[in-house]
């Protein structure tokens, strides 16, 4: 717990240094934006197993170019994670709490035109996790399990003593372990946590597909499952970090 502890004061200590510049000039937001848009879309789709390079996918977003020998699949899961940033933007325009209704909105995106029968649904059959030994929950379970985690999410909100990293990285477990979905689990649970990240001023958190990071990535979720969550939060947190330290590069000091 201390080594958290840690992080997350240098995480609010670069907070603080971000703050201090706003406003940040537009052009710069719309590069960061630009730049943290295809990096996120890349490497949530890739750890998933779409074989889109991180060129490949800046092309898409930015040209609307079709790349020869993907699938269609392959290329709506680059445009829908793009749609579903989109929507979390709007959300942040309101003063609500995030709910069930949004993860269940944000999972829909995820999923259009790619499985529309199960888009933003919770499933109604049982699923594995390959190279997983976490048992995911029994279709009968999945409307309690996800009541339970809408409450939890509400009073963490509410409450504000949970560490705004912690929170989102507590949402991105406690809803891939429940796996309400068919599929898109893993882009939809990261979507939330960076939607958690972003409604409190964070830096988003970007986990990498490399292999060693995938590996990394899944292991520490395996933690989780196994009733240790912290390597998964210090995981989240030293992303944050990262993500942090490429906005103050970005931002040019005043009098620049």
């Amino acid at each position: 717990m201390r080594e958290l502890e840690k992080i997350l004061k240098k995480i609010d200590k670069k907070k603080a240094k971000i703050d201090k510049v706003r406003p940040i000039p537009q052009i710069i937001i719309d590069k960061l934006s630009e730049y943290f848009t295809v990096e996120w879309t890349y490497n949530s789709n890739a750890i998933e197993g779409n074989t889109m390079t991180r060129q490949e996918t800046m092309l898409i977003l930015k040209e609307g170019l079709t790349i020869s020998g993907k699938s269609m699949r392959e290329h709506l899961e680059v445009t829908n994670h793009k749609n579903a940033i989109d929507y979390l933007n709007e959300l942040l325009t309101k003063v609500e709490p995030i709910t069930q209704k949004d993860v269940l909105s944000i999972h829909a995106l995820i999923l259009e035109g790619i499985n529309n029968k199960y888009a933003g649904k919770l499933r109604d059959v049982e699923v594995y996790i390959t190279g997983s030994a976490h048992d995911c929950p029994k279709p009968d379970k999945l409307n309690g399990l996800m009541l339970e985690f809408s409450k939890w999410l509400a009073t963490a909100q509410e409450a504000k003593t949970l560490h705004p990293v912690r929170f989102a990285a507590q949402a991105h477990f406690k809803l891939v372990d429940i796996h309400p979905f068919i599929d898109g689990n893993g882009r939809t649970a990261r979507l939330l946590m960076n939607l958690i990240l972003m409604k409190y001023d964070y830096p988003i958190a970007i986990f990498e597909c490399e292999t060693t990071k995938r590996k990394e990535y899944y292991s520490a979720l395996q933690l989780g499952h196994e009733k240790n969550l912290l390597p998964f939060e210090i995981m989240v947190a030293k992303y944050v970090g990262a993500t942090a330290d490429k906005y103050i590069g970005g931002i040019p000091k005043r009098g620049e």
